[in-house]
């Protein structure tokens, strides 16, 4: 550590890691822009720091390269062109036809419509990855709608807030994307560290891959609370009566098709284009752009005023995750200067229980930081530090970056500060209390944790796709 080649101010020198990991989060709890926060506050630190010749200013001159690696990252291109995606296909209104056709497919069954919910939720996820606008989207179309057929205010909440994050670890999801380079960054750090090198890195389709059967676990289990509700509690999720549902048959079959089948060819070009090795992610997410684009022009939503707000909120969205990711930058370039790093390592490694004590602790402290950030500044913050420890004691990097993931996606749903919750208060009547949608997330924040305990248990269970598919 920097402190031992200071032998006037070691005491100062051990304790800077955790003041300026301490001033972030404080800064950010004040509300000002995370970008700013990160690096304006490892700066800050960095000057202290050298006056009282506890910081060295070498370690800021890699500041420059770090920043061109990041614009000219190639992974990273995919980020703009899944948000236009996502934003594209928002607009061209997808999520209303699904809802309304999922609702008349599901609706003679006792809690179809939360059904209904979560599966256009995860076919939202599949093509649009995008929350804010999934759960704004479902809770205008469909929270009205379950309320007029008496379901509890608690459990259509949840159910809307809990399916309109599924975005978060379904890919393409722009988190995994996020992700896969910070865990590749983290896997080649860990491999320095240990004074190795080998070619082999995690790309984001390895967790695009690692990542689709726990989403799909994630679905089935919300699901399955759903109709163990219907069961035991049937007047909170009741059926839609048959005088109320406008086809049936044949009628409602075609609808079925001409509604699912656009989506589904958009997500089988994406998805499967990744899955066979055809493209990587960023050529897959050019063709999820341009096939938005002809999706929304065949439902005669595409036009130059459409495309100007799709592009200026794309741009806006770009640039905020690119100012967080050079922020970050800064701030871990600072914590690593002050030895942080090799605090952090000393601290995991010498836990009780190894290497599991180690990803219980991280993964604690990653659910609870979830309570007061966003998973951007979490991604960007907290797991280059912990990633190349944790890497470095055997743990497999897909593995490792999907249980990450699904971690991060309850930060969309734990109260106070859940983005889900907020963007559903906001669009919620009058008459569904806070407390009501606070109380309608809790199974699911508990079937997440449940997912990330057999994730923990079956590995395999991430890892067994990829391998198959890639040999990796």
């Amino acid at each position: 550590m920097l402190g031992a080649c200071h032998p006037g101010t070691p005491a100062l020198s051990e304790w800077m890691p955790l003041l300026l990991f301490l001033a972030v989060i404080l800064t950010l709890m004040l509300g000002y822009p995370v970008a700013l926060s990160l690096g304006g506050t490892a700066l800050a630190f960095a000057l202290i720091g050298g006056l009282f010749g506890v910081f060295e200013p070498v370690f800021l001159e890699a500041l420059p390269n770090r920043i061109f690696g990041i614009m000219t990252n190639e992974t990273l291109i995919a980020v703009p062109l899944f948000v236009f995606m996502g934003v594209m296909l928002e607009r061209s209104r997808v999520a209303e036809s699904l809802l309304e056709t999922m609702a008349m497919l599901f609706g003679p069954l006792r809690g179809g419509l939360g059904l209904s919910v979560t599966l256009v939720g995860m076919l939202l996820a599949a093509s649009t990855g995008i929350v804010g606008a999934t759960v704004v989207t479902m809770g205008l179309l469909s929270l009205p709608v379950m309320m007029r057929r008496n379901y509890s205010p608690s459990l259509a909440a949840g159910t809307i807030c809990a399916s309109g994050t599924l975005g978060q670890i379904i890919p393409p999801s722009i988190v995994l994307v996020l992700l896969g380079d910070v865990i590749s960054s983290a896997y080649q750090q860990a491999q320095l560290d240990q004074g190795v090198w080998s070619p082999d890195t995690v790309s984001v389709g390895d967790l695009f891959v690692g990542a689709l059967i726990p989403g799909l676990m994630l679905v089935a289990f919300y699901m399955l609370y759903i109709i163990g509700v219907a069961v035991l509690r049937p007047a909170a999720a009741p059926a839609i009566p048959r005088e109320e549902r406008a086809l049936s048959g044949v009628a409602l079959l075609v609808r079925v098709l001409a509604v699912l089948v656009p989506p589904l060819v958009l997500v089988v070009a994406v998805l499967g284009s990744i899955l066979a090795g055809m493209a990587t992610p960023t050529e897959a997410a050019a063709v999820g752009a341009l096939g938005a684009m002809v999706l929304a022009a065949t439902r005669g939503r595409l036009n130059l005023g459409i495309l100007n707000q799709v592009v200026q909120q794309t741009a806006l969205m770009t640039s905020m995750v690119f100012l967080i990711f050079i922020g970050a930058t800064i701030f871990s370039l600072v914590f690593r200067g002050f030895g942080g790093d090799d605090v952090v390592s000393a601290f995991l490694t010498e836990l009780p229980g190894g290497v599991v004590g180690a990803v219980a602790l991280v993964m604690l402290v990653l659910f609870l930081l979830g309570f007061i950030l966003d998973f951007i500044e979490i991604t960007f913050v907290v797991v280059p530090i912990v990633g190349p420890i944790l890497l470095a004691m055997g743990l497999d990097p897909i593995w490792l970056g999907v249980m990450i993931a699904i971690n991060l996606q309850t930060s969309f749903l734990t109260p106070p500060f859940g983005f889900s919750l907020f963007y559903l208060r906001g669009v919620a009547p009058p008459e569904i209390k806070t407390s009501a949608i606070y109380r309608g997330v809790i199974p699911f924040i508990l079937i997440q944790l449940c997912v990330l305990v057999i994730l923990a248990v079956w590995p395999a269970l991430v890892t067994w796709l990829p391998r198959t598919l890639y040999g990796s």
